[in-house]
């Protein structure tokens, strides 16, 4: 049964470390930011590679993806923003080619 009488809102109990845990939620969060990023450039870079038949374009940029992806990872101001940069330039091979 959960111990209510250390809840209080918004507040930690003494008993948790607050900076631990808000560090760890922050890096979760970053995770799922890049992982989601990346799934998506896979997804763009499999339609390439099915609809025009750019099967090296859509290695590269599943390769790239990965690269750019534990960039994010190790520098926390890159974040998933690199990656976006390579997903818009995958939408644009895709529909502009």
């Amino acid at each position: 049964m959960a111990d209510t009488k250390t809840l209080s809102g918004l507040n930690y109990s003494p008993a948790m470390d607050e900076k631990t845990h808000e560090q760890t939620y922050r890096g979760f969060i970053r995770f799922v930011e890049i992982g989601t990023v990346t799934v998506l450039c896979w997804v763009v870079a499999l339609a390439i590679g099915g609809v025009h038949e750019a099967w090296i374009t859509a290695i590269v940029g599943v390769l790239v993806s990965w690269g750019l992806a534990a960039l994010g990872s190790f520098v926390p101001a890159v974040g998933w923003k690199a990656q976006a940069v390579l997903l818009a330039i995958l939408l644009g091979i895709l529909f502009l080619s």
